[in-house]
């Protein structure tokens, strides 16, 4: 389909053959039917009454031939304007054929055929111009058959307004359907990079899941066999494999975390890894699930206000921090914090806590219950909310 008016490739039109209507993959079967109704309609002439207006004849086919010729021309070197002169040519071959075959013969109808051409793959200037060509024509064709003055305006009324209404529905159904093909083309574009992200989503949960934890718990068992180790080469080696298991985890992780951030840098995982790389010691974070996107931005910030008021609240510098997020049928956040020899944050036998007012204050004001309970050496706290449909 050719570019409509106002759009990018509406400047370029006449420099790209596969953008011409006479150029191009499928030109034939374009061709072919306007053709043959042309030769039909010159042959009808040889058909009872015929015809003495041979001069008229020979007009209209060398008009006719001029516009068959007409594809032969490079239109990608030819100015864009040009492109309207072959319509125009066969408006005028029309013209002949009727004075010709004259009016009781019915051949005049034909003259529609350029304009149906033009709408179908002209620009909408030019449909207008072959609209005012039709009028001229028939105009023409009444002067010469000394047609009342109340049919002449009769046929221009009729003829005008016909070509009007089949030029503006046709580049009104093109430009929907163009339309309609960017559209399903965004689509299928987004819904490319859906899949993309989910997969690497996926990928990154399993690695944080299975992986990393693997390796962490290799790395915990190598240092508790430490204390049970004499010599010293051995605990050199044993060490020196702790050390190498926290630098694959420490790669691994970021492998990670660029897995889920290459496609939407300012996704939730995005902000809450920015979030927790202000806490020291940085926090250990498991995603788990669709977690970018889940949310729409307003829940998102309320989500990640609630976490860093959590984190002020109860993270320390002689602790660890634990945060899991996972998305399944809500959106869980759950922080442990740890720190030995510190009492956890809610201790009284009512439930109630001592220390979390302000977050408590904030989430109610947020619609959102928080649930505190002990963990070893520390408080453990989680909320949820609904996931996004």
């Amino acid at each position: 389909m050719e570019p409509e008016p106002g759009s990018a490739d509406a400047a370029s039109w006449g420099g790209r053959p596969d953008g011409l209507p006479f150029a191009g993959p499928g030109l034939l079967a374009r061709v072919a039917p306007f053709a043959l109704v042309a030769v039909a309609a010159e042959a009808s002439l040889a058909l009872p009454p015929g015809t003495d207006a041979w001069p008229a004849v020979t007009v209209s086919l060398v008009l006719l031939a001029a516009t068959g010729l007409a594809f032969l021309p490079p239109w990608d070197r030819l100015p864009t304007w040009a492109s309207v002169l072959v319509p125009l040519t066969y408006t005028g071959s029309v013209l002949a054929l009727t004075l010709a075959a004259g009016t009781v013969s019915g051949v005049g109808i034909v003259i529609l055929v350029p304009l149906i051409w033009t709408t179908l793959f002209h620009r909408w200037w030019e449909s207008a111009c072959v609209v005012a060509a039709i009028v001229a024509a028939e105009i023409v064709v009444s002067v010469v058959q000394s047609a009342p003055d109340a049919v002449i305006v009769r046929r221009v009324l009729l003829w005008g307004a016909l070509g009007a209404l089949l030029a503006v529905a046709t580049h009104g159904l093109r430009d929907r359907i163009r339309r309609s093909q960017e559209a399903a083309a965004r689509l299928q574009e987004r819904v490319g990079e859906l899949m993309v992200v989910q997969d690497r989503d996926r990928l990154a949960a399993d690695l944080q899941s299975s992986v990393v934890q693997r390796l962490f718990a290799a790395g915990l068992s190598l240092q508790s066999v430490l204390s049970m180790v004499t010599q010293a080469g051995v605990r050199r080696r044993v060490e020196a494999s702790v050390t190498d298991l926290d630098d694959a985890i420490r790669l691994l992780r970021q492998t990670i975390f660029g897995l889920e951030n290459r496609m939407a840098t300012q996704g939730l995982r995005h902000q809450v890894l920015q979030l927790c790389a202000d806490v020291s010691p940085v926090p250990e974070i498991i995603f788990a699930g669709p977690i970018d996107g889940a949310l729409p931005s307003e829940e998102a910030d309320q989500l990640l206000g609630l976490l860093r008021e959590a984190l002020g609240l109860l993270a320390t510098p002689a602790g660890q921090t634990f945060i899991c997020v996972e998305a399944a049928e809500r959106l869980t956040v759950t922080v442990t914090v740890t720190a030995t020899g510190r009492p956890p944050v809610s201790a009284n036998g009512d439930g109630s806590t001592r220390g979390l007012a302000p977050l408590r204050e904030r989430a109610s004001q947020d619609g959102i219950a928080i649930e505190v309970e002990p963990a070893a050496d520390g408080t453990r706290l989680a909320w949820s909310v609904p996931l996004r449909a």
